[in-house]
């Protein structure tokens, strides 16, 4: 990586980060690089709990939180403030005390509400939810993994030599220990894994250069389990050599709780919880552990490289580069959640082939893994969708994104590879013309185009999910394993457009920060796509809305204020429908889609003549 890469990041950055002032806002820079951390699978989703909170008495400041799919692991993100200025031409940072400062910020927010330490936190707060979960044995309970990230606009490098080098800073994760005190209960103990990520302008600019990949998993075993893994080679051919060994089932519970998902990136579905395969899993591991290599197949692991050494005689594996999961996920997943449900895993063993492909060919690398993943995967199988790193429907859309013209005669941009856009600015004689053309609000990346689509569905709460749980729906629905899926043609595409542009229109009408209707935005906006989906689906489909924005390329001012006023409810409704203070955790359930499906207050509002005239129901 060059510091050229890394300045134009920068650039970018800052650009389309700005609100409509022209000033940068820390809550736009999050959004921006969300989606990136999606793309490296250190998140499972983009949608964030946007929850401001700053403290300069207690030196404590985080921007927002998530929690992933599973629940076990809090994300914490804080923004360093001190490099988001354009004319500021010092961001190189050498030194690694300027990011503990700022990681010390969060790390005390989530000790002090650990230790109910922040009284001061208003009701009101968007991040008060967080902190009274924190501080209830509860919460304690759930997270198993604290993991800041620091999002900084500054380059990490090094002054050694004649010329500025850029480095990585990387941090050793840390064990920390938490007492929580409940009046008449006995104090309960609880270790913590915090973990720091430094998301810099090398990272960010590594990201987009390799299209959305921007490190591949290297696993060190004696710095996650203490100890190098006993081996059998079983195979050594031209393009790739094999391993074989038995796991203790703590070895791959460790794995999994350092990881999380990262294990499991080439084979894209997460812990189905405990039904069907799983839950003989965790039968087996609570009745008969000790038959548990018996029964199930065990793993198949890929790598790139792997680091062995020889000590007695024996063979041992030291470590793994680009370590991938493709079969036996939801194992290793069911293994951790039973540990963390109390039972015994300490006589579960389970077998391990680990094969290392050779070839440093990206192309020839996927299509190895791709079928060992296909043809070893028995337990939970994969379907195609699973394999498939790129869709033909997604070039068809591309096609169609460059060859119709809309009304105003301004085309879209549909961004299907990660950083297509900057790539082609650069690569343009004129780039800021390009940048004319396509402005942020007439670009789309893949990521958005499956949340647009699915929102006009009847599932918000999968909607709010973000990540691949909302792409898969998107995929599957375009292009089933059965059948030819939907057709995507002209029509599809205007109506896709006409989706966006609703989308976008509501998050505006939404507002964000001072101004906004409430602090819910991310889980209102598709809840009241859906509200409008589901009652225009009982009469005309939602045609006739969608082609009359097409046909606009706006909303009308009566549609903005009726759907103002569906917003204003939505947002009430989420609130008082919950069964959780965390509204925007909740509403990625199902149940709560559920109930506000049913409420009177949404079927009196949908059926009124208001609701008739502004959706031409």
């Amino acid at each position: 990586m060059e510091l050229g890469a890394v300045l134009n990041t920068r650039e970018d950055l800052l650009s389309s980060s700005k609100n409509d002032d022209g000033f940068v806002q820390q809550s736009l820079l999050i959004d921006e690089v969300m989606p990136l951390l999606l793309e490296t699978k250190v998140v499972d989703s983009e949608d964030i709990n946007h929850s401001y909170y700053l403290s300069n008495d207690d030196k404590i400041k985080i921007n927002g939180y998530t929690v992933n799919s599973t629940g076990e692991r809090l994300q914490i993100f804080i923004v360093d403030d001190s490099y988001l200025s354009e004319s500021n031409d010092e961001f190189y940072v050498s030194l690694r005390n300027v990011y503990d400062e700022q990681f010390n910020k969060a790390i005390r927010f989530v000790s002090y509400a650990i230790q109910n330490k922040l009284e001061n936190v208003q009701e009101s707060e968007p991040i008060k939810p967080l902190v009274a979960n924190l501080g209830s044995e509860d919460g304690l309970t759930q997270f198993d993994v604290i993991e800041f990230f620091l999002i900084t606009l500054s380059a990490t490098v090094s002054f050694r030599g004649e010329d500025t080098q850029l480095r990585t800073i990387h941090y050793k994760d840390e064990i920390k220990s938490f007492s929580h005190k409940v009046v008449g209960k006995k104090a309960k103990s609880k270790e913590l894994l915090f973990i720091r990520r430094v998301v810099d302008l090398n990272y960010l600019a590594n990201i987009y250069a390799s299209q959305g990949r921007a490190e591949p998993l290297k696993v060190v075993f004696k710095d996650v389990i203490g100890k190098n893994i006993e081996v059998i080679k079983a195979a050594d051919e031209d393009d790739f050599e094999s391993y074989l060994c038995v796991l203790d089932a703590p070895i791959l519970a460790d794995l999994y709780k350092r990881y999380s998902s990262q294990l499991l990136e080439k084979n894209v579905r997460s812990f189905l919880q405990f039904k069907g395969v799983n839950q003989g899993i965790k039968k087996t591991i609570k009745d008969e552990p000790e038959k548990f290599i018996a029964f199930n197949n065990g793993l198949t692991i890929t790598a790139t490289e792997a680091k062995t050494s020889y000590y007695k005689k024996s063979l041992y594996l030291e470590s793994l580069d680009d370590f991938q999961i493709v079969n036996g996920g939801q194992t290793t997943a069911s293994i951790y959640f039973s540990r963390k449900e109390g039972l015994d895993i300490s006589n579960v063993k389970v077998v391990a082939k680990i094969n290392v492909a050779k070839t440093s060919k990206s192309k020839d690398l996927d299509d190895l893994i791709s079928k060992i993943s296909e043809f070893s995967n028995s337990q939970s199988r994969v379907s195609k969708v699973d394999l498939r790193s790129r869709s033909p429907k997604l070039v068809q859309l591309k096609s169609l994104s460059e060859s119709v013209l809309p009304p105003s005669g301004k085309k879209w941009f549909f961004e299907r590879a990660k950083g297509d856009f900057n790539t082609q600015v650069r690569k343009s004689t004129n780039g800021q013309k390009l940048k004319n053309e396509f402005p942020p609000k007439k670009r789309f990346t893949k990521e958005l185009l499956a949340k647009y689509y699915c929102a006009w569905g009847d599932a918000p709460h999968l909607v709010k999910k973000g990540g691949e749980k909302v792409f898969r729906m998107f995929i599957e629905d375009i292009e089933p394993e059965q059948g030819d899926g939907i057709d995507i043609n002209r029509e599809f595409y205007e109506q896709l457009i006409a989706k966006i542009i609703l989308f976008r229109t509501m998050e505006e009408v939404y507002g964000q920060g001072k101004n906004a209707i409430g602090q819910l935005r991310s889980a209102v906006v598709p809840y009241a796509i859906s509200a409008i989906y589901v009652w225009s689906n009982s009469t005309n489909d939602g045609t006739l809305l969608l082609e009359k924005i097409w046909k606009l390329e706006c909303l009308s001012n009566g549609l903005i204020e009726y759907l103002k006023e569906l917003l204003f409810l939505m947002n009430e409704l989420i609130k008082k429908y919950s069964l959780s203070e965390d509204y925007g955790e909740y509403s990625k359930k199902q149940e709560l889609w559920m109930a506000i499906k049913r409420s009177s207050e949404l079927n009196n509002f949908m059926d009124s003549a208001s609701s008739k005239v502004a959706l031409d129901l």
